[in-house]
């Protein structure tokens, strides 16, 4: 197959999640590509776009796709609909809210002209975490069901957010299917604190969202057995305001903020991750910590418990201040039973979360959702010209 990605911003987890793969379906034989802005990411997406490059048939194309909506768009879905008519593809895979709408409205449009290029769509959260209601849940969601009928399938990283989908925007009329997110045999090598690690590391992307201000304020309740130091590794829309609220609660002694980096190496910062999400989809730094066997407190939000499923984990309540300070004190004081916790975890997430069976279980998907329409690949047909 022919196979290209769409994505806005190349960054977290959804990057990752793309570009694992686009290598992986490579490796199995398939020609592949992928489209993403131009304007985000920074060095961290140049550079994996440096090494990804040289792996794809279909190459890497950039252009400028906006956050907000506006008239933007309308360039960035030409750029994707001509872009699918160059490369001959069998398969437009978008991901995330905007990746999605231009993958399936240029697949839309190449149809209406004889061309069967199939669209897919994995939402990786995205307009899901908006509100019907609210003014901008009423727009998104109304688009996801707009942008339902334009789909060929839907691919949930986990049954949450299907069942989130289902809720906000109804059933899809398409095919659907739950694949959850993978990892690398590479991910799976145990990971020893520093000697000078934090008692508490924070990975993410620092917004609202990611629930930082509520371990913050957890640190600041926590005097015994020692006032416990952090380190918030991750960039993002509410930076500065964190740092603010770590210098009033009086913790810029304690609370280090140096910036994003990966996650495998920041892991040898912290002692314990902590996840204080309000929110999530099917989050990477679960997985990935597992993988790394450290100890974590977690919330118990969106596909958090599909990941630690069969486990006694004890979840964190969302925005819970109080919880969070008690669960961490208790880490401080007997770590033994969140290290035990660790083990299990990881044994769990190598036998199930991988990425080759994570890209097999999609590409079955693709193949099965073309042979029930009967129609050609769309590499196989002669083009429509314009």
């Amino acid at each position: 197959m022919r196979i290209l990605h769409c994505l806005r911003a190349p960054v977290g987890g959804l990057f990752r999640h793309v570009a694992d793969l686009a290598r992986q379906q490579v490796a199995d034989g398939h020609q592949v590509g992928i489209l993403a802005d131009a304007s985000t990411g920074g060095l961290a997406a140049d550079a994996t776009f440096a090494t990804l490059a040289p792996l794809l048939d279909l190459g890497v194309t950039r252009v400028r796709m906006p956050r907000q909506l506006g008239l933007g768009d309308y360039t960035a879905l030409m750029a994707t609909q001509r872009l699918a008519r160059t490369l001959k593809v069998d398969v437009l895979h978008g991901h995330g809210a905007k990746g999605g709408a231009y993958a399936r409205l240029a697949a839309s449009r190449l149809k209406r002209s004889g061309y069967a290029v199939k669209a897919f769509y994995t939402p990786h959260g995205g307009s899901l975490h908006f509100e019907p209601g609210t003014l901008q849940g009423t727009l998104f969601l109304g688009l996801e069901q707009h942008l339902a009928a334009q789909s060929d399938g839907i691919i949930f990283e986990s049954a949450f957010s299907q069942r989130a989908y289902r809720l906000k925007v109804g059933v899809p009329p398409c095919a659907e299917r739950v694949i959850p997110n993978g990892l690398l045999p590479s991910d799976f090598a145990a990971v020893t604190p520093r000697h000078d690690a934090r008692d508490v590391l924070f990975v993410g992307e620092l917004r609202q969202l990611k629930g930082v201000d509520v371990l913050l304020d957890a640190l600041a309740r926590i005097e015994t057995p020692h006032a416990p130091t952090a380190m918030i590794v991750g960039g993002g829309p509410d930076a500065e305001s964190f740092k603010a609220r770590a210098a009033a609660l009086g913790l810029s002694e304690r609370v280090t903020f140096p910036g994003p980096m990966p996650a495998q190496q920041a892991f040898a910062l912290g002692r314990c991750i902590v996840v204080p999400s309000r929110a999530e989809s099917f989050p990477y730094i679960v997985l990935e910590a597992a993988a790394a066997t450290l100890p974590m407190l977690l919330t118990g939000v969106g596909g958090i418990p599909e990941i630690t499923a069969g486990l006694m984990v004890p979840f964190l309540i969302p925005g819970d201040a109080e919880s969070l300070a008690r669960q961490l004190q208790s880490f401080l004081s007997t770590p033994a039973p969140l290290l035990l916790q660790a083990e299990a975890l990881h044994d769990k997430v190598a036998s199930r979360f991988t990425v080759a069976g994570m890209a097999a279980e999609i590409q079955e998907f693709y193949r099965l959702t073309a042979a029930s329409s009967g129609l050609a690949p769309a590499s196989r047909q002669l083009l429509p010209s314009g």
